[in-house]
């Protein structure tokens, strides 16, 4: 199929993607001491939320404006909103922890969020490849992500055994439980990029 080289819905879907990738490393590299702390993480992660909503909205009004599009209308759209939605469970995220004043997170937790980064990374990259036509490329970041999300899978399960076998509290257990099932979510989203990523190198290499 033929589309031009500046494409503008290659080129949203790429911002999209740079979006998801910057939140991700504030998320994982801000470093919270304090309540005000988790003030200033959460406004920051709504503000990446609010604008990865601001290239939804521009590229659902420009489909509804063009008729020949580089991608179905329906990958389009799809890879955006996967996308969105790893960007959303990294805003909930930093929100349910504001609302629970979590501040020390356990190393596991650590590793979970390293993982999740590392995903945005691979979609990142996806999204690069996408912008330059080069599909086939894609394939070994679609990989990638399934493989952080198989390690994700495993890394929810380490936290969740290690959350009864240590803690005795049952207010901060159901808090932490929580926590990890939404680190989880997030897994899951990175893997629905991935197979939309699959889908749209199969309908066109």
């Amino acid at each position: 199929m033929f589309f031009s080289k500046n494409d503008k819905f290659l080129n949203l879907l790429n911002q999209i993607a740079v979006n998801v990738e910057e939140a991700a490393t504030f998320f994982v590299e801000y470093k919270i001491r304090s309540t005000k702390d988790l003030e200033e993480f959460s406004r920051t992660m709504k503000e990446y939320e609010r604008k990865g909503d601001a290239f939804i909205h521009e590229l659902i009004v420009d489909l509804n404006k063009t008729f020949i599009t580089p991608l179905e209308r329906e990958d389009i759209l799809s890879l955006a909103m996967k996308m969105d939605d790893v960007l959303d469970g990294f805003e909930q995220w930093a929100s349910r922890i504001e609302i629970y004043q979590f501040i020390n997170p356990p190393e596991n937790m650590v590793r979970f969020v390293d993982l999740l980064l590392a995903a945005t990374k691979e979609i990142s990259e996806a999204a690069k490849h996408l912008q330059r036509r080069k599909l086939l490329n894609i394939r070994s970041h679609v990989i990638k992500i399934n493989d952080y999300e198989s390690q994700c899978d495993d890394m929810h399960q380490e936290c969740i055994r290690d959350l009864f076998l240590k803690e005795k509290d049952p207010i901060n257990i159901i808090k932490y439980k929580e926590l990890y099932e939404m680190l989880e979510a997030i897994a899951d989203d990175c893997e629905d990029v991935a197979n939309t990523l699959e889908t749209i190198i199969m309908r066109n290499a």
